[in-house]
């Protein structure tokens, strides 16, 4: 009689590089491949509009691969801890592998599981399957975790080479017939009335094999000039990979391994290093949504909000044309380049004097790649109130940033042809507002020892 080993898929969406199918097909029983959609265990965080979209293009990709491969993806709703042990029930399952996952709410989640199931006998292991370095093994000298960037990033580059990628397999031994399933449509991931989602549309193909496409184009056409054009929005020299990092439709191994003999690969290879520095933080501080990293930021004086002021914000209506131009580009296609992210960032939180928070509750909505890490991450960044933060006085000039890095308008008018020319605030004028306001926090730092 078959005991089958049960993959649970999480942010791993890929039949490539992934451990925890690999420890599956090692074990020579059917398998079964799980995706849950928990959006009620405690500290759960739903997924945004975007996201949804995303995932439900993603998870049909890989239904029919799996297909392909003589497998089926077996989709389920519900509690994690819950579902599983039923699945498990369902199918007589011995055993039970996954890639980790960080932020604190699922590391709870997998340790009760893993902890439950092994008591029930059952075979379980976890793999590292999303980041190039776990996060107990980049130490400082004393044993801590690092709070800067560059330093991090020294020691990871100092640590044995990634790990290279395994292959994808070439057939799969499904359970059959397989558990029951969710049918995907049930779970309307995607909008309907209205459907605002014609621009991902237009924009994306979620999916593996569109991102290994993408990795290949990538490499083949633009990382030479990465480090020389990416700050340009007009210039098309980004990735685009971010979105296939946080679905897990590409592993870093694999991106880090095909990039880092390429010609100009240090520099994008660095982005890597913010993520996995993103992550990291996260392991270390799992309320970085929402909670100050430096926690004299709690000081900070916000103002009532208004929330004519956030919403011109939110539609790109704001009268400063590089900030409507990316906030349109995000509305428009769930994705926003990166420097003008920055400066869309600093507006809301500078110039405008709203709390982090609330973008980034907004980009979590909005952007295809919004992830636990790296979206709470970056908006503290800018806030100042976060790990290797940008100084309170930085202040980004959204006119200064757009001649500087978008000098022939392109950009803009490719975004913001269209967008009210009256600024809603002045900038000079909100700047000296910000400084007064941050003179709070630093008068309630403690004084240096």
């Amino acid at each position: 009689m078959s005991s089958p080993s049960i993959v649970w898929l999480r942010d791993d969406l890929r039949l490539a590089d992934n451990p925890a199918l690999r420890a599956a097909i090692d074990r020579d029983e059917p398998i079964v491949v799980l995706y849950v959609l928990d959006e009620e265990s405690p500290g759960i965080r739903p997924f945004g509009g975007a996201a949804r979209w995303w995932l439900h293009h993603s998870l049909a990709s890989l239904s029919g691969r799996l297909h392909d491969l003589g497998a089926t993806l077996t989709l389920r709703r519900g509690p994690a801890e819950r579902v599983v042990r039923e699945a498990v029930a369902d199918t007589g399952a011995s055993a039970v592998f996954w890639n980790r996952r960080y932020g604190g709410a699922e590391r709870d989640i997998d340790a009760a599981l893993k902890t439950s199931l092994r008591d029930d006998g059952l075979e379980i292991a976890s793999f590292a399957g999303s980041l190039l370095h776990e996060p107990w093994t980049v130490k400082t000298g004393s044993g801590t975790h690092f709070s800067v960037f560059t330093p991090f990033w020294r020691a990871c580059l100092a640590l044995p080479a990634p790990r290279a990628p395994l292959p994808a397999p070439r057939s799969l031994n499904g359970l059959s017939p397989g558990p029951a399933s969710d049918d995907l449509d049930d779970w309307d991931l995607l909008p309907t009335r209205p459907d605002w989602a014609g621009g991902l549309r237009d924009t994306w193909e979620p999916g593996e094999p569109a991102a290994r496409a993408r990795l290949r184009s990538f490499l083949h056409d633009d990382i030479g000039t990465y480090d020389r054009a990416r700050d340009e929005p007009s210039a098309g020299a980004t990735s685009l990979l971010s979105p296939r990092l946080r679905w897990g439709e590409l592993s870093p191994f694999t991106v880090w391994h095909e990039a880092v003999d390429a010609h100009g690969a240090a520099g994008f290879l660095s982005e890597l290093g913010w993520r996995e520095f993103a992550w990291h933080t996260v392991f270390h501080s799992p309320d970085l949504a929402t909670v100050n990293l430096r926690r004299q930021f709690d000081a900070f004086p916000w103002p009532p909000l208004d929330p004519a002021q956030l919403a011109a914000w939110q539609r790109g209506a704001t009268g400063i044309p590089l900030v409507d131009a990316g906030m349109r580009e995000l509305w428009h296609t769930g994705f926003m380049h990166n420097r003008v992210r920055m400066v869309t960032a600093s507006f809301l939180v500078k110039n405008l004097l709203i709390d982090w928070r609330r973008g980034e509750e907004w980009f979590w909505d909005t952007l295809v790649d919004a992830d636990g890490a790296s979206n709470p991450f970056n908006w503290q960044w800018v806030a100042g109130s976060g790990a290797d933060a940008a100084p309170y006085f930085r202040v980004f000039n959204p006119d200064l940033q757009a001649k500087k890095f978008d000098p022939h308008g392109l950009y803009i008018s490719e975004w913001a042809a269209d967008a009210p020319t009256e600024p809603i605030v002045d900038l000079a004028a909100t700047r000296k507002a910000a400084l007064a306001a941050y003179d709070v926090v630093k008068r309630s730092s403690p004084a240096p020892s």
